[in-house]
């Protein structure tokens, strides 16, 4: 079985009850909401990359004013020739602050649009479970970062 580690660092930005997302363009062409972020590059720290992250996805420069936690998941998908995958996704989750810039949608990436989404609509989103747990991280901002 192959291993995979991918570490990702996210923002939670809320302004006026609403929070800001990047829709997600899976492989498939399958679209759903996310947090703005993603994977950091080598030797990039993950303050940085949060903040590049959002850049790109939402035209907005986010200034990360707390760190919120980690949230970490793992799944197993098929890869080429039967082999499987076993992928461990690392997530730290920051609270953001839009500091600057204007929405706009990425064009050449992982998302293809952005919004502000009000916090009470976003239970009915198809959106992906980073969504929730950054949401929750945020609301709840345990001490340890790590929710039970």
């Amino acid at each position: 079985m192959h291993k995979e580690l991918r570490v990702a660092a996210y923002a939670v930005c809320v302004r006026d009850d609403s929070v800001l997302l990047a829709r997600w363009v899976a492989g498939d062409g399958s679209k759903r909401w996310t947090l703005p972020g993603g994977g950091m590059d080598h030797g990039e720290d993950p303050y940085d990359t949060v903040i590049r992250e959002a850049d790109e996805e939402t035209g907005y420069v986010v200034e990360p004013v707390a760190l919120l936690g980690v949230d970490s998941l793992r799944r197993r998908y098929p890869r080429r020739l039967g082999a499987v995958a076993d992928f461990h996704g690392v997530r730290i989750v920051y609270e953001g602050r839009v500091v600057g810039g204007a929405l706009r949608h990425e064009t050449s990436g992982s998302t293809d649009r952005a919004a502000w989404h009000p916090l009470a609509d976003v239970a009915t989103l198809d959106r992906v479970s980073l969504v929730d747990a950054g949401l929750a991280l945020w609301h709840a901002r345990p001490p340890t970062g790590h929710l039970p």
